[in-house]
């Protein structure tokens, strides 16, 4: 991934990315192949962008592409819907904004937008040449942050974000409706109900909760036995619940599925109420505790399958959690084929081991990330590791 230096926030932003490649694209070109046809086609044929897809040049469009002006068609809308939320390790988005894909990608210098465009999609709707002279600019920022709307044939979608919400509803198989983003200055710090298992540590390195932070912007609750919904309500409100069972070979003297019951129980309380714009996410993790009738109930209870996420190091198991949650991508990024034999049998060796158990957070810390698209953050520098 090639990234471009952070933008200076007291910098006037350069508009050169604004008119690099318009005169390209003004005149017309020999027709290529897929992406290199988008030009050809909107200048030299006069067709309306919005009957190509503007992700691989197809002309078999299946809806329009919820960003920017132009269609997309249905193996390219699976991508994106697949790697919309998807976030590396750095903080910034996966794959290109446009199409979902590539393999070199540019950053947004803005510190506050986490995403990224690839060079083939820049120099097909841009300009041929401008993924060069963007990489080479000090304070570049995208197309989803200038002030233009327009750069080439790009053109940013009026309301996108609502426009997003939209296709994302409408075309994804995903039961659980998505909470459209939050522009940059609306916004606030995230609260968070942390029960039985403390996430403020995993929550600071992410830069979502500043080091002495305002406690009242993590609650964290192990004895929830008295709590009833007054409590919660005088606590919160809140916009993340999360709860955990303990490790394998923590010594407890309550049952596993007690922690899902009580972690349902509170997770009412603390929602907000039915019709609410307010984002609220939510996520339980199951630490290979809950036996087969337990898993049942609580994919019941929480509307959904459990995602497997594994811990895997030279090729062997080392560890692996379930994770129920409505926070976006997490199915698609975490989602692994582990069998139930092999969660089986980690679980005895871990259950007869003699080390001391841990609550493996780091295996759930990343999935924290698209929720940057939602709440302030105070760290542009994530830790690799806790």
């Amino acid at each position: 991934m090639a990234a471009i230096p952070a933008l200076d926030p007291e910098a006037e932003p350069s508009m050169d990315v604004i008119l690099v490649g318009s005169s390209e694209l003004s005149s017309s070109v020999s027709p290529g192949t897929g992406r290199d046809l988008i030009a050809y086609e909107v200048k030299a044929n006069q067709r309306n962008i919005e009957d190509i897809c503007i992700c691989c040049g197809s002309l078999q469009v299946h809806t329009q592409h919820p960003l920017f002006e132009g269609g997309i068609c249905a193996p390219c809308k699976d991508k994106f819907l697949d790697a919309l939320f998807l976030y590396d390790d750095d903080g910034y988005q996966s794959y290109c904004s446009i199409c979902c894909s590539g393999e070199t990608l540019l950053i947004c210098g803005n510190p506050d937008c986490t995403r990224c465009y690839c060079f083939e999609c820049v120099d097909s709707l841009v300009g041929p040449g401008t993924s060069g002279k963007v990489h080479a600019m000090s304070n570049w920022v995208c197309y989803l942050c200038l002030p233009s709307s327009r750069s080439g044939l790009l053109q940013r979608r009026r309301k996108w974000r609502s426009q997003l919400k939209a296709f994302y509803d409408r075309e994804s198989e995903n039961p659980l409706e998505m909470f459209e983003t939050v522009p940059v200055w609306r916004r606030q710090p995230v609260r968070v109900l942390s029960l039985f298992e403390d996430i403020k540590k995993e929550l600071t390195s992410l830069g979502f909760l500043e080091s002495g932070s305002d406690p009242g912007q993590l609650k964290h609750v192990v004895d929830v036995t008295d709590t009833v919904r007054k409590d919660v309500e005088e606590w919160g409100p809140f916009d993340l619940v999360y709860g955990a069972t303990p490790p394998l070979g923590h010594t407890c003297d309550r049952p596993p599925s007690w922690y899902l019951f009580q972690f349902h129980r509170l997770l009412q309380y603390a929602r907000p109420k039915p019709g609410s714009p307010r984002p609220f996410f939510w996520m339980f993790v199951d630490n290979l505790v809950l036996n087969k009738e337990d898993l049942d109930v609580a994919s019941r209870f929480l509307e959904m399958e459990p995602v497997t996420i594994p811990d895997v190091h030279g090729g062997s198991l080392q560890n692996a959690v379930r994770v129920w949650s409505n926070i976006p991508a997490i199915r698609s990024r975490h989602w692994a084929l582990v069998s139930e034999e092999e969660l089986s049998l980690l679980a005895q060796n871990k259950q007869s081991s003699k080390l001391a158990a841990k609550w493996p957070t780091k295996l759930v810390k990343n999935c924290f990330l698209p929720l940057r698209e939602y709440f302030k953050y105070f760290s542009t520098e994530l830790t690799s590791s806790l």
